[in-house]
């Protein structure tokens, strides 16, 4: 029994990566098919639904160039996945801040890796703003990936010590 859960890996949190893009897709076709491109929908005073078309990176980091950025984007996002993929096997299934965080981040990846693909730019929708100061639009593949990384710097500042300490025992 001792060999199962010392093998077992973070890869049991793929199932947040499959909702996570589930969610993401699902939500970015209702944004796409149901909003006017570039018009405000409010929602309270200071959150909007607003469909834009990312190019670019986050903040639309090179979204003016002429589209090679699309496929350089598209190669970051598949070596990216890879890594995470290949660092959630490699971690154990105990350590799940890291465990869900990777997963997170790997769901919200893979969403705005679709959009690119198939797209040719990421769906955004999501827009917060306060006494005339917006925050670029963002959907919820990017909220996933905030939220990931998030959980991977609470892992590496709090529980990432109590797992090297569990590993020297």
């Amino acid at each position: 029994m001792e060999s199962l859960t010392t093998k077992a890996s973070a890869l049991r949190w793929l199932w947040l990566s499959a909702v996570v893009i589930l969610l993401d897709l699902g939500s970015k076709y209702l944004a796409d098919s149901r909003l006017t491109y570039a018009d405000p929908v409010q929602i309270l005073p200071v959150f909007d639904l607003t469909l834009l078309y990312n190019k670019g990176a986050a903040f639309s980091f090179l979204a003016a160039e002429g589209g090679w950025q699309r496929w350089l984007f598209i190669l970051i996002a598949l070596g990216v996945s890879l890594m995470l993929l290949v660092w959630m096997k490699r971690t154990p299934a105990r350590v799940w801040w890291l465990g869900a965080g990777l997963s997170l981040l790997l769901g919200g990846a893979l969403g705005n890796l679709y959009d690119r693909i198939v797209h040719g730019h990421v769906i955004d929708f999501i827009s917060v703003h306060y006494a005339g100061w917006y925050f670029p639009a963002f959907n919820l593949a990017d909220t996933a990936i905030t939220c990931g990384a998030i959980l991977l710097i609470i892992d590496m500042l709090f529980a990432g010590r109590e797992s090297a300490g569990e590993t020297e025992k």
